[in-house]
C-alpha cells in the first residue's frame, strides 16, 4: 500500500505541471537574442536619429531630460525620430518612467511636423493599478483602442513593450501580455499611412529607454 501511494504521488507530480500549461511568468527572449532583430539605437550615441530635444545616451541607456522651460507635448521637433522610415516591422524596447511620467511610441509617421494626425501613437504613462483603462492609458493606441488589461508596472520599474505593425494590423505586447490587436483599417486610424518614421515622445518629463530593437517584416 505504501509503495502504491508513493507511486501515485510521483505520477501526479509529473502530470500536474503538464496540465497547468506553460510556466507562469515565463519571459520572452531578449530581442538581441532573437533572429532578425537589429539595434535601432547603437547604445553610445544618437546616430541614425534626429531631434532638437535634450536626449542623450549614458551607459547604454537613452534619457530625455527636458531643459528649463521645455514643457508639454506639442514640441514635435524635440521628439526623437529615427531617420529611416519603416513599413511592416516589430519594435521591441524597454522604458522606465517616474511617478506621473508620460511619453509615447510613434510609428509610421509620415509628417514629422504633424505626427499626431499622420501617424500612430502607443501611449506610455504612469497608470499602474488603474482599474479601467482606455486609449490614453499605458499601452493604448491614442484615439483608437485601449489596452485589454492594465499591464503597466509601477513607476520607476522597467517595462518591456513590443509593437508589431503588419499591413493594417497593429499589436501591442506589454510586459509579456498582448493587450492590443487591432485592424487599423476598421478603426478611427484607417486613413493613416502604412509606412513612416518611428519616434519617441518628449512630453516635457524625464524618462528612459533601453534595448531598442527592430525587425523588418517587409
Amino acid at each position: 500500500m505504501i509503495r502504491r501511494i508513493a507511486w501515485s504521488m510521483a505520477a501526479l507530480a509529473l502530470v500536474l505541471p503538464l496540465a497547468a500549461g506553460p510556466l507562469v511568468g515565463a519571459k520572452e527572449k531578449p530581442a538581441a537574442e532573437k533572429e532578425g532583430f537589429k539595434p535601432l539605437l547603437g547604445g553610445k550615441n544618437l546616430d541614425g536619429w534626429t531631434t532638437k530635444g535634450n536626449w542623450f545616451v549614458k551607459d547604454g541607456v537613452l534619457h530625455i531630460e527636458p531643459r528649463p522651460g521645455e514643457k508639454g507635448w506639442q514640441r514635435y521637433d524635440a521628439y526623437l525620430w529615427a531617420d529611416k522610415p519603416y513599413g511592416d516591422f516589430v519594435l521591441d524596447l524597454e522604458f522606465k518612467i517616474p511617478k506621473g511620467g508620460n511619453s509615447g511610441v510613434f510609428v509610421r509617421v509620415k509628417d514629422l511636423a504633424s505626427p499626431v494626425s499622420t501617424g500612430i501613437e502607443v501611449q506610455i504613462n504612469d497608470t499602474h493599478g488603474k482599474e479601467k483603462v482606455g486609449p490614453h492609458d499605458c499601452g493604448g493606441v491614442i484615439g483608437t483602442v485601449g489596452p485589454s488589461k492594465n499591464m503597466a508596472k509601477p513607476a520607476g520599474q522597467w517595462n518591456r513593450m513590443i509593437v508589431t505593425c503588419q499591413g493594417p494590423r497593429l499589436k501591442v505586447n506589454l510586459n509579456g501580455e498582448e493587450i492590443v490587436d487591432v485592424d487599423l483599417s476598421k478603426s478611427a486610424a484607417r486613413n493613416r499611412p502604412l509606412k513612416g518614421h518611428v519616434g519617441l515622445q518628449d512630453h516635457g518629463l524625464a524618462l528612459a529607454f533601453r534595448n531598442i530593437y527592430i525587425k523588418t517584416l517587409d
